[in-house]
């Protein structure tokens, strides 16, 4: 039988949040870019989810050896030292990405040019994802790759030479991108990468800083193979800001409602959903407290009272918190609309099919586009959803729930990057006192 969580009705959200959930893509990296070196890495706040797990299991698979220094709570380990082998080596078993497209996408522009055999596989919702936007330009340059329907994982990679590209993406994609940057750190002599538009940026800039080389320049990214081994990464993890951006919807939904955020990542290039709920009339100042590989620092959010929004601009910074910028929508004064944003359609689920039918089954007037939706604003109401196994919809529609309560099926897919998320919600969502 389906399981269903339930999330009631709730006043206002209030207070200083300081146990987020660490960032996943920053996660993800630091456990595969620690590879790279040939000395310990140090990470602090290393998110201790699903996904991440998997990237780290995959790494010690490789050769990486892991050691916990501190206790694991709310999600996080507090510090990890990653040990990495002299040299990537082949392992015997399938490497199980499980959800995490970031993994298998990262890991197949890796292994292509490292010497030996590998399979990089993962769960039932990862196997149905497109795998050919990394695959076919890595073929290009000589990696030879296998794929179910030469497209879909499972992926069987035999490592081999690689020739420097030339390569101009027309999907804006943090992970082609950064799946073709390892490839050019090991190919046999220069590469270049751009792409449509910019992407978030995190593996060039914890390459720089790693010291690989390199350069950005005429809109792309010019990359020199690996002459010696990278520098160790010594890194504390920020907050994740789209894990952040869902108590910060709550904020914006609930009258009185106020909250700030500490210590969270805030690279541009992660923040314009923030920036989408300013224009909509939500409060937000941003305060950056310290920098290292990223800026990283406080987010404070104030209810007001919301407007609809046209979005067909920056739908690279915006993908992942689309479905939880549908709720605002749907709290919202007037006509929202969403376009140019069809690669919501291939991630964990088919995003713009799953936010249309629950905000339709929670009684909000919705449109469907083959690339985005339109949205009517009105009032919410109580009612079964699903999260289609995908964390982000599962996590939006929580949030709804605080509106008008709500039922949610397979909730607990939220472990793949924000396992105290409905810890938070719970201990900051006030009944019926104001906020203190």
């Amino acid at each position: 039988m389906p399981v269903f969580q339930t999330i009631t009705k709730a006043k206002r959200i209030c207070g200083e949040i300081d146990h987020i959930a660490s960032d996943k893509s920053l996660s993800h990296r630091c456990a595969i870019f620690a590879l790279l070196s040939d000395k310990p890495s140090y990470v602090e706040n290393f998110l201790y989810a699903q996904d991440t797990l998997n990237s780290l299991k995959i790494a010690q698979a490789l050769g990486l050896e892991v050691k916990y220094d501190d206790a694991r709570e709310n999600g996080i380990a507090n510090r990890l030292t990653l040990i990495p082998p002299k040299g990537i080596k082949e392992s015997n078993d399938i490497l199980d990405c499980g959800n995490a497209g970031t993994a298998i996408r990262l890991y197949t522009g890796l292994l292509s040019g490292i010497k030996g055999r590998f399979i990089l596989s993962g769960d039932q919702y990862l196997q149905i994802r497109p795998m050919g936007r990394v695959i076919k330009p890595l073929r290009d340059i000589g990696a030879k790759i296998k794929a179910r329907e030469d497209n879909f994982a499972p992926i069987g990679i035999e490592g081999s030479r690689l020739e420097g590209f030339n390569y101009h993406s027309n999907i804006a994609s943090a992970q082609v991108k950064s799946a073709m940057i390892l490839a050019g750190l090991h190919a046999s002599n220069e590469s270049f990468f751009s792409e449509v538009e910019l992407s978030r940026n995190h593996s060039e800039n914890m390459l720089i800083g790693m010291g690989a080389n390199l350069v950005l320049k005429d809109g792309g990214i010019k990359i020199s193979p690996l002459e010696k081994a990278l520098n160790p990464l010594s890194f504390r993890i920020p907050a994740d800001p789209s894990s952040a951006f869902f108590i910060a919807l709550a904020a914006a939904i609930l009258p009185d409602s106020e909250v700030l955020l500490k210590n969270v990542l805030l690279n541009p290039t992660r923040l314009e959903a923030f920036r989408v709920l300013e224009k909509m009339g939500t409060t937000i100042s941003y305060q950056i407290t310290e920098s290292t590989y990223e800026s990283i620092g406080d987010i404070y959010v104030k209810y007001g009272e919301l407007r609809g929004v046209d979005l067909d601009e920056n739908i690279a910074w915006l993908i992942d918190e689309i479905p939880a910028l549908s709720i605002a929508m749907a709290c919202a004064n007037g006509v929202s609309r969403v376009r140019c944003a069809k690669e919501l359609r291939v991630k964990e689920c088919d995003r713009i099919k799953a936010i249309v039918l629950n905000l339709r089954a929670m009684g909000i007037e919705c449109i469907e586009y083959e690339d985005g939706f339109e949205i009517s604003g009105g009032r919410m109401h109580s009612a079964r959803v699903s999260s289609f196994g995908d964390h982000r919809i599962a996590m939006s529609f929580g949030v709804a729930g605080l509106v008008c309560g709500v039922e949610i099926e397979d909730f607990s897919c939220v472990d793949i990057s924000f396992p105290n998320f409905l810890e938070i919600l719970q201990k900051y969502s006030l009944k019926d006192s104001r906020c203190k």
